[in-house]
Parts: structure tokens; sequence; C-alpha cells
């Protein structure tokens, strides 16, 4: 994930080990994985757009055991590209979509999204193949992140732009917001299939942009809809994520076409066409 914009850590940023309860399908282009057990106790959820390093068995669950604890900086991750290449995990970047606690006899449980695409010849990138294949009882692990939406920026007036991959940060800000906020979500996704509904204040109006075109390049409608969409009148937070150039260009467009001031906008390239998606 290519950060930039300044971030909220979390307290502590533990290697975690947890195991797949269930998956769903959810449409066309969204796969659910439900993740739980194994160390779950110890992940904090911090709301809006929590996002971390998930760990994915693509080779084998042996090479979990070898994933360094601090695998997300700089000296760890040089440890963990010394696992054999037929052994090393599939490190990417996810959002959590949903987060619930422990209650009673039920153990607390995570859900991850994975969006689903295939390339012409029916190949896969490995988290999607990894999702579209898990089986419960499979582990992973998980280094927490922390947040790229700072609600000290604001959190009563929102402008949230992504393609299919931010649309489950977004969900997750918007299950965050105070029940007063008010602005506009720009949510681009592959079919009328992909766009599911999630719970948002009455005040954010969520706008899905179907990329009518399979070859257009994502984000592009996205960036559209933004260009001609009717923004708050005040002072308001922007988040802008999904594509890079999606991210990149929907801040240039706010800054120097609507006068935002940089400071009220995170923003951050998830994946660049051509690059694979990092979730």
């Amino acid at each position: 994930m290519a950060v930039a914009s300044r971030l909220v850590k979390p307290e502590t940023q533990e290697l975690l080990r947890l195991t797949v309860l269930r998956t769903q399908r959810l449409s066309p282009h969204w796969m659910r994985v439900t993740l739980g057990g194994g160390d779950i106790a110890r992940f904090r959820p911090m709301g809006y757009d929590q996002w971390f390093r998930i760990f994915l068995p693509v080779h084998g669950e042996a090479g979990l055991e070898r994933v360094p604890a601090k695998a997300n900086r700089l000296f760890g991750y040089l440890k963990f590209l010394r696992i054999p290449e037929g052994m090393r995990p599939a490190m990417r970047s996810y959002t959590v979509r949903a987060f619930r606690p422990a209650d009673g006899a039920a153990g607390a449980e995570l859900d991850v999204d994975f969006v689903v695409h295939e390339a012409p010849d029916g190949s896969m990138g490995p988290a999607p193949s990894w999702a579209v294949a898990a089986q419960p009882g499979e582990d992973v692990a998980i280094i927490d992140e922390g947040l790229v939406f700072h609600p000290e920026r604001g959190t009563d007036r929102v402008v949230l732009v992504s393609d299919e991959t931010g649309a489950p940060a977004i969900a997750g800000i918007c299950a965050s917001l105070p029940a007063d906020a008010t602005g506009l979500a720009i949510i681009e996704v592959p079919s009328h299939d992909d766009a599911l509904p999630f719970a948002h204040p009455e005040g954010v109006a969520v706008h899905w942009v179907i990329r009518e075109d399979p070859h257009a390049r994502p984000g592009a409608a996205a960036l559209a809809a933004l260009r001609d969409a009717a923004l708050p009148a005040e002072r308001f937070h922007a988040f802008l994520v999904g594509e890079q150039q999606l991210a990149t260009g929907a801040r240039r467009l706010l800054v120097h076409e609507r006068g935002v001031d940089k400071a009220d906008i995170g923003f951050c390239g998830y994946w660049r066409v051509g690059a694979g998606a990092g979730g």
C-alpha cells in the first residue's frame, strides 16, 4: 500500500495468527473471508479504515511459521524475503470490513472482503486465488497498521472516493462516523451486482459508479463523477483511495479545481494498473 498521507498508527503491532472460520461469495467480484480464533483476542479494533498486512499461505502453512514478527518493517521484511520462494506466504494489505467482539460463547470475528478479478486467461492474483479456495481451519497471519483516514481532519462532513478496492474502507469509515455526519461517497465497481449496500449516516449520499466498459481504466469513472459532483459548501474531510491515478488525480482535482486545502485530504494509492492489486 503506497502511503501518501499522515497515518494513525495502532498502539501495538504484533504478528497475530488467525484462522479462517468461513467464506462467502458476496457478488461476482467480492469474496468475504471471516477470521477468528488464534490470537484474535489481542486484535484491537480502531474502526474507520483500519488496515493490516496479511500473510496468506499460498504455498502451504509451513511458511507462516517463518514470518518474522516485524515483517512490516525494513529488516523484518528482508528476513521475510529470505523465506524460500516455494514456501513464502503472499503478503498483501487489506482493510477490516467488520469486526465483531466476543459475545458470550461466540468468539470475536474479523471480516475481510477480497476483490476477485480474473485475467483474460482466467488467472487471478495470489490473494483472490487464496480467498476463493480458502477453507475453514486454514491459518493466516496479520500485522495491524492503523488508519489512513485521520479523524482529526474532521468527521462531520466527508467526501469519500474509491474504486472497488477501497469500498471496504469507505464502508468502515461510514460505520464509524457520527450519525449526523453529512457528505458524499463515490464508489466505482465493475458491475451492478458489486454495488453492495452498507450502513451509513443518512446525510452521507452514496453514489455507485458502474464501470460499463470492462477495458476502461479502473477509477476513471469515479474521477469523472467527482468532477461533476456537488460538494459540501463548508470545509470537509476528503478521503481518496484506490488505483494510483484515481487517488492522485482526485487530490489534484480537489486542490486545483475546487480549492480544497491539502491538509484536509487523505489519499492513498492502493495499487497501480499493470503492477497488480495489493487489496
